[in-house]
C-alpha cells in the first residue's frame, strides 16, 4: 500500500469534527491526525466518558478515514516553556491554565500529556496498527 495521505485537523478546530471528516474524505485523504482542541479529540472525555471513543471511531469509519496520530502540542508546549504567561492562557484549556501559576500550569500540562498517551492507546484498541504515532 502506498503511504497514506493524512490531514492534521488543528487548523480547522473551529469546525465540528464531522464536517472536517466529510471534507477530508471529499478531498481524498486516507486519514486524520486528530487535534486535542475544538471538538476533535478531547482527552478528558476520552478517558472519562463511556462511549466517547466508540463515537470517534464510528465517525472516522463513517467517512472511511483512519487515525494515525493524536496531537496535543498546545498543551505539550506548556510542559517546558519559560516563561509561562498570558500567551499560554489563550491556547490552553482552563483546566490546564488554572490560576496561571507557572509551576502549576507545567504540572497540569505534564499530567495531561500522560493522559493523552493513555487516551491515544485506548483509541488504538480496535484500530490495531492504524494508530501508529500515539502522541505528537
Amino acid at each position: 500500500m502506498p503511504r497514506p495521505f493524512t490531514l492534521f485537523t488543528g487548523q480547522w478546530a473551529d469546525l465540528p469534527l464531522e464536517e472536517v471528516c466529510r471534507h477530508a474524505r471529499d478531498f481524498g485523504y486516507d486519514g486524520l491526525e486528530l487535534a486535542c482542541w475544538g471538538d476533535h479529540f478531547e482527552v478528558d472525555r476520552a478517558l472519562g466518558e463511556p462511549g466517547y471513543l466508540d463515537g470517534r471511531r464510528q465517525l472516522l469509519d463513517k467517512y472511511g478515514l483512519q487515525c494515525w496520530a493524536i496531537s496535543n502540542h498546545l498543551v505539550g508546549q506548556a510542559v517546558c516553556d519559560h516563561p509561562i504567561d498570558e500567551r499560554h492562557q489563550a491556547i490552553l484549556p482552563a483546566r490546564i491554565w488554572g490560576d496561571g501559576d507557572a509551576e502549576g500550569v507545567r504540572q497540569r500540562a505534564a499530567a495531561e500529556m500522560a493522559d493523552t498517551a493513555r487516551a491515544a492507546a485506548a483509541l488504538r484498541g480496535p484500530y490495531g496498527h492504524r494508530l501508529h504515532r500515539l502522541v505528537h
